[in-house]
């Protein structure tokens, strides 16, 4: 395992792809400073990039106020062909991109493949919605006026991107953005800066004109503060955790920004008692275990109706032993190591937690070590709501199962967190599943399937998962402003 990814990165053809340069006002910057990418899985040194300062952030705001009037003057189609030619790119050197994700976040490469390909999906949606940002025509309340909103980009926009999905929570950001006709500048994570400088090699190869896609990689704080606090920067986006989301929020209060903000989930998954074992355990493995478990998405509390409890656990855990633990660079792979040690020990310390207080333990690989980033996929059964595992995202390869007996119980104990992302309904009635699916307390509900993602959909969540929309016409619209205008007398 040592050395597999430094291999792989040395037979890239796109060697720029390691330059490790910050995007700046069109120039590419190598920095005073150097910050050093590890491969998770093995600790080791795969690259060195340039560790920007706020001062850096400053000449990039003044870049991307400067051009921002020509790049929203262009026609929407004329900025479109541009993402399309960027997604093309993106599609052209995928298998690339897919090692540099693998690389430095740890996921297994096939899963980095299909992050490509989503991530570049959000390039061409947004391409083609740009050209749709439609106003209105209001019928007037006033005698001789003519009543007019229309769609107008709000100026310079932000973003702050997560490490577990480095290319897709980027591309799902700046298409909107730039189609919208707003300039864009980048903070990716110090985990995964890789994935972001290559795509802003190819932003640039793509013909994005300078200072209207910038990045800039360095300590999250020093970086963040001259954006929350220079007025010409409208709008904010992040994805992250709620605890980060809530201070972002707080320093973009005084200067009234525009803020979206995708945060913590902990993804209720009821199984009801009519629903087939076998497809309710296929949906629940996948939905836990996708991106190693580190997915705002992933079902944290499985809760399953007592009738069918002991028989989806049997099934769940001898389906989960078949997983294979892992490089994500090797082929076999299910599960890779966890981005962050701060992540494995959390997960480590939920299972300790809840076996303390009398849950089952299912891990047949837990006694096999391959570096402190690695969990082992774990299954706890007899949670309960007591346990760390139930009250707190876990966001690893830790599966907690909790028996639930009447369906109001199950709906609310799926409502009892303070958190609103996603959630699961596994039922064979229809009735049942229209009656659950309102009201379930989340932003996005898949019934009867885990795959509901993609650039049409509005992705976002509900009470503290955040604010506002990502993908579809919703999102779009988080990078624009409403302007009324009402004509009056023109003349003849």
């Amino acid at each position: 395992m040592a050395g597999l990814a430094a291999r792989h990165l040395q037979a890239l053809r796109r060697r720029d792809f390691l330059a490790g340069a910050a995007l700046v006002d069109g120039r590419w910057v190598a920095g005073q400073e150097r910050h050093r990418v590890l491969d998770p899985a093995t600790g080791e040194g795969i690259a060195d990039v340039a560790r920007c300062t706020a001062a850096e952030m400053e000449v990039a705001i003044v870049a991307a106020e400067r051009s921002f009037a020509a790049w929203r003057k262009l026609l929407p189609a004329r900025r479109g062909a541009v993402l399309r030619a960027w997604a093309a790119l993106m599609l052209e050197h995928a298998e690339e991109l897919a090692i540099l994700v693998t690389s430095e976040q740890g996921k297994p490469l096939a899963e980095a493949r299909q992050e490509i390909a989503y991530g570049a999906g959000f390039l061409d949606w947004f391409a083609a919605e740009g050209e749709r940002a439609y106003g209105e025509t209001i019928p007037s309340h006033k005698p001789g006026s003519f009543l007019q909103v229309r769609m107008q980009p709000i100026g310079v926009a932000a973003a702050i991107s997560p490490w577990n999905f480095p290319v897709a929570m980027i591309t799902r950001k700046a298409g909107a953005a730039l189609a919208a006709g707003c300039p864009m500048i980048l903070k990716p994570a110090l985990e995964t800066p890789l994935s972001a400088l290559a795509l802003a090699r190819l932003a640039e190869q793509a013909g994005l004109p300078p200072g209207v896609f910038q990045v800039l990689v360095g300590d999250p704080i020093e970086l963040s503060q001259p954006l929350l606090k220079d007025a010409r920067v409208r709008a904010l986006s992040f994805t992250g955790s709620t605890q980060v989301g809530r201070l972002l929020l707080k320093g973009a209060a005084e200067g009234i920004k525009k803020v979206s903000l995708e945060l913590g989930g902990h993804a209720p998954f009821l199984v009801f008692d009519d629903v087939d074992i076998g497809k309710a355990v296929k949906g629940a493995i996948t939905a836990k275990f996708a991106t190693s478990g580190q997915d705002c998405l992933a079902a944290n509390r499985i809760y399953v109706q007592r009738g069918i409890y002991g028989a989806f656990v049997d099934a769940f855990a001898a389906t989960m032993s078949q997983l294979k633990v892992g490089h994500g660079l090797e082929p076999t792979t299910d599960i890779g190591p966890m981005t962050k040690l701060s992540v494995a020990q959390k997960c480590r310390a939920q299972i300790d937690d809840a076996t303390q207080r009398g849950a089952r333990v299912f891990s047949p690989k837990q006694g096999t070590s391959l570096g402190p980033h690695f969990v082992a996929p774990t299954l706890l059964s007899d949670v309960t709501e007591e346990m760390l595992i139930a009250r707190e995202e876990t966001f690893g390869p830790v599966a907690a199962v909790l028996p639930f007996d009447s369906e109001e119980e199950g709906i609310a104990r799926a409502n009892s967190s303070e958190m609103g992302l996603a959630g699961y309904v596994y039922t064979d009635s229809l009735r049942r599943a229209l009656r659950v699916s309102e009201q379930i307390e989340c932003g996005m509900l898949g019934v009867n399937t885990v795959s509901f993602t993609g650039p049409p959909i509005p992705f976002g969540g509900w009470k503290q998962s955040g604010l506002g929309r990502e993908g579809s016409r919703h999102g779009l619209a988080e990078y624009m402003e409403l302007k009324y205008v009402c004509f009056g007398d023109l003349g003849d």
